[in-house]
């Protein structure tokens, strides 16, 4: 993974609220065995129509609109535990998602595979939408180190709470996996000098 410190882009408004992972990543396409090629059919029953036209209403297809940073509607990424979900927005480039609640494991799934879950209070998220309403082109900030979100046009930045374990992995790029092979030598030495009964 790479690592995550400070993420500065444009922003992808999304301001439905209860998305669940099935409109994330639909369950047909749940088929591949890599992480690759997830993001080709991310938000797909809402982004092309049934004959695979470019649905011209949805955000991703609206000329203009871009950015790493998702700023997503309250209550994102419910419904089923499906890892694709944070696979799919990651595949298509975002670094950030921001929301004002997320499901419990929709955020663990991001946090271990790279993506930052970012949890904001509501009234901020609605100001960020109006903002973006209004200036599409406007550039946020995300400072993990000192946990800030800022937005161009919106004075004071807000705070986020992250996991200090899950914040630690971010900022070096590490998955589980990647910890525990960076404690290595500490495991060996410990194991060398541990007495069996």
């Amino acid at each position: 993974m790479e690592p995550i410190k400070t993420i500065k882009s444009t922003c992808v408004p999304l301001p439905a609220e209860n998305v669940d992972t099935d409109q994330i990543i639909p369950a047909r396409f749940l088929k591949a065995t890599t992480r690759e090629g997830f993001g080709d059919n991310l938000f797909r029953d809402w982004r092309y129509s049934n004959n695979g036209d470019p649905v011209p209403g949805f955000v991703l297809n609206q000329p203009g609109v871009k950015g790493s940073i998702l700023i997503a509607g309250k209550n994102f990424g419910c419904g089923s535990s499906r890892e694709h979900a944070a696979w799919a927005l990651y595949d298509h480039g975002f670094k950030v998602v921001v929301s004002s609640f997320f499901a419990d494991i929709f955020s663990n799934n991001a946090l271990n595979n790279g993506l930052l879950a970012v949890q904001l209070p509501e009234e901020y998220i609605q100001r960020l939408f109006i903002a973006l309403d209004q200036n599409p082109s406007l550039e946020a900030t995300v400072d993990l180190p000192t946990q800030q979100f800022s937005m161009e046009g919106i004075e004071e930045p807000a705070s986020f709470e992250i996991n200090k374990h899950k914040k630690s992995c971010l900022l070096q790029g590490f998955d589980d996996i990647d910890y525990l092979l960076s404690h290595k030598e500490q495991i060996k030495s410990y194991e060398a000098t541990r007495t069996t009964v």
